[in-house]
């Protein structure tokens, strides 16, 4: 079983994909699929800062 990345891992490789559009790299047949694992990264980092928030709401509203 695969461990979730942070969303420090996942920023990163946002990055990294990012960089490698920006230079040209990445070659057109892999470019789809490196678009696709950003939008997924971008999907996961989304969560967890949804999650965060969350959670800090939850913790102001008990010690308030």
């Amino acid at each position: 079983m695969q461990k979730e990345l942070t969303y420090g891992e996942a920023i990163a490789e946002v990055e990294e994909i990012l960089a490698q559009l920006e230079s040209s790299t990445l070659d057109v047949d892999n470019m789809s699929a490196a678009v696709k694992r950003a939008a997924d990264l971008l999907q996961l980092c989304r969560k967890k800062l949804h999650d965060t928030e969350q959670s800090i709401k939850k913790t102001v509203v008990e010690e308030g």
